[in-house]
């Protein structure tokens, strides 16, 4: 099964270690990139294909929170799984309660991301 996932997060590095991570799945077959909530949203406004959104929590413009509401309040977009990604194990219950779908705690490892991507896809 063919995936497209989007990544979340505004520092450069990390969106790059996820995008990494992500080419080494036999199912990722497209990846897009937001630098925050902001453009995300405007990215899945104009592309209905996304299977699954990685998200950071802490962003300038639009924080994870803040797009998750936005996010999960267009009934269209409810099927789409959304995982967090924090180095703040606090933040698991206010990331659960705005509309994510899961959690993993930053640094990110492989076999935990692609636990979590057999789970949702």
């Amino acid at each position: 099964m063919a995936l497209k996932v989007l990544i979340i997060d505004d520092d450069f590095i990390n969106r790059k270690l996820l995008q990494t991570l992500l080419k080494k799945h036999p199912n990722v077959t497209d990846i897009l990139e937001a630098e925050n909530g902001s453009d995300a949203l405007d990215i899945v406004k104009k592309d209905s294909g996304i299977d699954l959104i990685l998200l950071d929590m802490v962003m300038p413009i639009v924080d994870g929170i803040e797009f998750l509401k936005i996010f999960r309040s267009d009934m269209a977009n409810a099927h789409i799984p959304v995982i967090v990604l924090s180095t703040d194990d606090t933040k698991k219950t206010e990331a659960f309660n705005s509309g994510s779908n899961d959690f993993l705690t930053k640094p990110i490892k492989e076999d935990k991301l692609f636990e979590k991507i057999a789970q949702w896809s």
